[in-house]
């Protein structure tokens, strides 16, 4: 410093806060964890009695293992969800909760048996649900803390868990209403069954793989074909004109059912271990058929030389090739018309079998099947009604009788011929020896043509993840097309009627494809399985009359006396209850004859415990809704088939219609490559290794950045990008927080035009906060308070106002400008709250401090009247747009080191007589932050400066002349022509 200069730094308001740029907030957030729970944040916000209630019912997780990355990104969009509501003025309710029941908990129980050669089924059974109650207990206390320490807000105290006594009497009381209504029924269908867990799967508990299976091409001989359809005009179409006379007509459909008598139908199938209970064989009705006759063979081939097969047209020659006959070894006789196909029986491919006894001495029918196409197989589909939907709906249509010759276990009956004993799938999952059974059995009796291994996507269980079977075993059912008979008739008279109609006019759906996707499971789906065979659930609470068919009237015990007495047991003693000693005569009483009854120990499918949720929780709870009703569900896009859908079905079959007013629907978390995360292939990201590195508030803002209502992606470089975009809002923050004071507010009308533009701004985001909360686009609140926060505010108005914030005296500009920050805290903090609540809370504290101080306890503040105001947005941009080519020249003249810093310039811009009456109304040289501008109409040079998208704008650049203002830097004339040495005119007004 020279002899003559002065040091004027401590006279100038430079920002002063304790706010850290560096957030640390691994460390720092579970301080404001402790801080919030200490204040009963929650509890204090639920005083608020005039408000609107708001109420987002959690779909449950499973109480089974740490979270992973889809419940942080679900937990974390439904707060947002809550917190933003609330701070719009509804008292926002969020009671979290758990599914407890079901087969993931049983099994793991079940492993721990294994492990230590234990018998579950010598366990007592309430002995063993014990242990998958402690075992889900235990699972729900991890899982809660891990998500507070997500920042999640809710009543953690006091959550709903499905194990709940007073749960499991509500399920129990809504299963009774279907039942009391007459749609609980006893069928028996093919279902997704697990043989290694023993019990019947829903939709979504079935995932599927690939895995190699046994394909096999199977003989069934023709043994019946009717003379007599030769009367129709097809068949005559197809004789010679030249034939003549009823007798010629009789030849001719004689010599063609003689072809057919000799011919095999081939089928084609993935699953032999099903052959035992064929009961049909099916034929597309469109499809265009054949009778192939084998003229050679190779050796090593089972076909045989005149051999005759009725195959599809489209699938013979790679049928044939399968059987190893190449071209020039078959050929085709003539067209098979579908008339002549559905009059022919074949005989069971095993039919004579030595050692089978007669077990498959029956007829094969053939029947039309619209299922049936000719794109892989033979184009002739087997059928067995006992292990297909189309087989069953095949053998409901024509009476087919339906068998029972496998076990819960996955094996053959024991006296099942031949295959007694032999296992489908092992107890560890791998295949059993079934296939290979029934393989060996049809080679020796010459029913097999060709055989071979090939890898097919199958079911498995998403659990054990064993395959899957469909196996026809008695199970209950739910009927969604049998009239409800409740009187709740305003939206159909059955539960899919009702389902449909509330899609349609009662549930709002973001995205939009949601409503598509879960109308069609809903218009197509079957009736719902209610039953699983395991026993950590809640029973279904029914009784069945001794020696009666499951059609008979009197099969089921409908008695409302008993069913009081079963839920107030339920109430007092949990399910538990069902499986004690004396449960039978306890609950029928003196009113029936326990000999006369069966008790049903079947569990119901734990998605209709989840789906039950909104009677225990919506209806029953003190913090529930006055109607039943939720007003959002949100959840992943699987729940279409889950929570969404059983929640559907469950209330409009006791409530009349969807428990939920919307449903908003996230897509699924994908690696950096839009790969599936797998632990196997170690591209998962673990939520509590990103809040240990990051913090829960960049986790969050993550969640906030996503388009999350399609799939998404994480890994460390998206991170590594939220967090820079964290940081740049941080020290926007930062900046506004060191100067701001409790100074006296200025009247917006006295503001200069500067400030109320950015009043304006704040009226525009407003709206545009609001309404991007109420439609749920966190991705749209981010962004538009991101950009202003950093183009609007950082590169803009803080950027042209520090001058005046640090230099200025106490002047009217500098009163307005720390007016407008303290305005822009109230706003930014409170909007920002719902997605970054640790570091807008500490942000706020630095303003308003306090015990009881918390910016989750305040509400969006609304935009004052006066503060919209188009016309001078407009002319405003227009001043941005021209300062624009403003800030390009100098940056021209910096990169040629003419300057070093913009004040040292004093540029010259040309515009047209408008735009310059708009600039000589401001201080356009503060605002282009240089010393000295000088605006004309005149026309600019050929060398001016200028930008494409600024069309009428030129720039001269020329450097300030005068002396440096020692305070502010400025270079002006006046300098060192003041009471203060070294100083502008402003500069000295300021020190004096």
């Amino acid at each position: 410093m020279s002899a003559e200069s002065h040091d004027y730094k401590a006279t100038l308001n430079l920002p002063q806060t304790d706010f850290p740029m560096r957030a640390g907030l691994p460390k720092r957030e579970p301080e404001w964890l402790a801080r919030w729970e200490a204040m009963g944040i929650y509890d204090r916000l639920r005083e608020r009695r005039d408000r609107a209630p708001f109420t987002l019912h959690d779909g449950p997780p499973y109480a089974n293992g740490h979270l992973h990355i889809g419940h942080a990104l679900n937990k974390t969009l439904k707060d947002m969800v809550v917190r933003s509501h609330q701070m719009m003025g509804f008292d926002a309710r969020f009671v979290p909760g758990w599914d407890c029941h079901g087969l993931p908990i049983e099994w793991k129980i079940e492993e721990a048996y294994r492990a230590k050669g234990r018998d579950k089924d010598a366990v007592d059974v309430i002995e063993f649900r014990q242990e998958c109650r402690d075992f889900a207990a235990g699972w729900v206390d991890v899982q809660r803390e891990e998500f507070k320490r997500l920042g999640i807000t809710g009543n953690w105290a006091d959550p709903y868990l499905t194990m709940n006594f007073h749960a499991e009497a509500v399920i129990a009381a809504e299963f009774q209403k279907f039942l009391m209504n007459g749609l609980v029924y006893q069928g028996s269908k093919p279902v997704m069954w697990s043989p290694v867990e023993k019990t019947a799967l829903a939709e979504a508990e079935v995932e599927y793989h690939d895995r190699q299976v046994d394909a096999v091409w199977v003989k069934f001989p023709v043994i019946q074909a009717q003379s007599d359809i030769y009367d129709s005009e097809i068949v005559y179409a197809e004789e010679e004109e030249t034939q003549e006379g009823r007798a010629e007509i009789v030849k001719a459909g004689t010599r063609r059912e003689r072809e057919l008598l000799s011919a095999t139908v081939l089928i084609w199938t993935t699953t032999p271990w099903t052959i035992p209970q064929n009961r049909a064989i099916c034929f597309g009705p469109g499809i265009g058929y054949g009778l192939y006759e084998v003229t050679g063979r190779p050796e090593e081939c089972w076909a045989r030389i005149g051999d005759r097969y009725l195959i599809a047209d489209a699938l013979a020659e790679q049928t044939l090739a399968a059987a190893r006959l190449e071209s020039g070894m078959w050929r085709r006789l003539r067209a098979v018309q579908t008339e002549e196909l559905a009059a022919l029986v074949c005989a069971h491919p095993l039919r004579g079998v030595a050692g089978g006894n007669g077990e498959w001495d029956y007829d094969v029918p053939l029947f039309p099947g619209d299922h049936v196409t000719d794109d892989a197989g033979t184009g002739f589909v087997h059928t067995a009604p006992s292990h297909g939907d189309d087989d069953y709906q095949i053998g409901l249509k024509h009476g087919l009788e339906m068998t029972f010759n496998i076990e819960a276990d996955g094996s053959y009956r024991a006296d099942l011929p031949l295959f007694g004993g032999k296992a489908i799938i092992r107890p560890n999952g791998k295949p059993g020896d079934a296939n290979k059974a029934v393989i060996d059995a049809l080679v020796g009796a010459d029913a097999l043509l060709a055989r071979s291994r090939i890898t097919i996507s199958d079911a498995h269980s998403w659990r054990s993840k064993a395959p899957v079977i469909r196996l026809n075993r008695p199970q209950w059912f739910a009927a969604i097309d049998r009239p409800v008979g409740d009187g709740q008739d305003e939206y159909g008279e059955t539960v899919r009627g009702r389902a449909l109609t509330s899609i349609d006019k009662l549930v709002e759906w973001t995205p939009r494809t949601g409503r598509n996707r879960l109308y069609s499971m809903i218009e197509n789906r079957p009736d719902w399985v209610l039953s699983r065979q395991r026993a950590w659930g809640v029973p279904l609470t029914c009784f069945t009359r001794v020696g009666a068919k499951a059609t008979d009237d009197d099969f089921i015990l409908r008695d409302e006396a008993v069913n009081a007495r079963i839920v107030a047991a339920f109430e007092a003693e949990g399910a538990d209850a069902w499986y004690r000693p004396d449960a039978k005569a306890r609950f029928l009483g003196s009113d029936h004859d326990p000999a006369e009854w069966d008790q049903v120990f079947d569990i119901l499918d734990v998605w209709f415990d989840s789906g039950s949720t909104h009677a225990f929780v919506l209806r029953d709870r003190p913090d529930g809704t006055a109607d039943g009703i939720a007003d959002v569900y949100l959840e992943g896009t699987d729940q279409h088939r889950g929570w969404f859908h059983s929640s559907m079905l469950q209330g409009c079959g006791t409530i009349g219609r969807a428990p939920y007013r919307a449903v908003v629907t996230h897509g699924f978390t994908l690696d950096e490559k839009g790969v599936k995360m797998s632990k196997s292939l170690g591209n998962t990201i673990v939520p509590q290794e990103v809040v240990d590195q990051y913090g829960a508030d960049i986790l969050r803002l993550w969640v906030a950045t996503v388009d999350y209502t399609s799939d998404h992606r994480i890994g460390p470089e998206i991170l590594k990008g939220v967090s820079d975009g964290y940081r740049r809002l941080r020290n926007t923050m930062r900046f506004l927080l060191g100067s701001l004071t409790d100074d006296p507010p200025v009247d917006p009308l006295e503001m200069p035009e500067l400030e109320r533009w950015v009043l304006h701004r704040l009226s525009e985001l407003d709206d545009q906060v609001r309404r991007g909360y109420a439609d749920y686009d966190f991705a749209g609140v981010w962004q538009a308070i991101f950009q202003f926060a950093t183009v609007d505010l950082s590169a803009f108005y803080f950027d042209i106002r520090k001058d005046a914030l640090y230099c200025d005296g106490d002047t009217p500009r500098r009163r307005a400008a720390r007016t407008v920050l303290g305005l822009l805290h109230e706003r930014m903090t409170t909007w920002l709250a719902p997605i970054l609540p640790f570091t807008m809370e500490e942000v706020w504290l630095e303003v308003h401090p306090g015990d009881d101080s918390s910016v989750h306890l305040q509400d969006f503040p609304s935009a004052r009247p006066g503060w919209r105001d188009p016309a001078l947005a407009d002319k405003w941009s227009r001043i941005r747009s021209t300062r624009r080519v403003v800030l390009g020249a100098l940056e021209e003249a910096r990169r040629d080191k003419v300057i070093g810093s913009s004040l040292e310039a004093a540029p010259t811009v040309h515009v047209d007589g408008s735009t310059a009456a708009i600039l000589r109304d401001v201080n356009f040289d503060d605002i282009c932050i240089v010393s000295g501008i000088e605006v004309t109409t005149d026309p600019a040079p050929d060398d001016a400066f200028t930008l494409a998208d600024a069309p009428g704008v030129a720039v001269v650049f020329a450097q300030a002349t005068g002396g440096k203002c020692e305070r502010c830097w400025k270079i002006l004339p006046d300098v060192g022509h003041h009471g203060h040495d070294g100083v502008c005119r402003r500069c000295d007004a300021a020190l004096s």
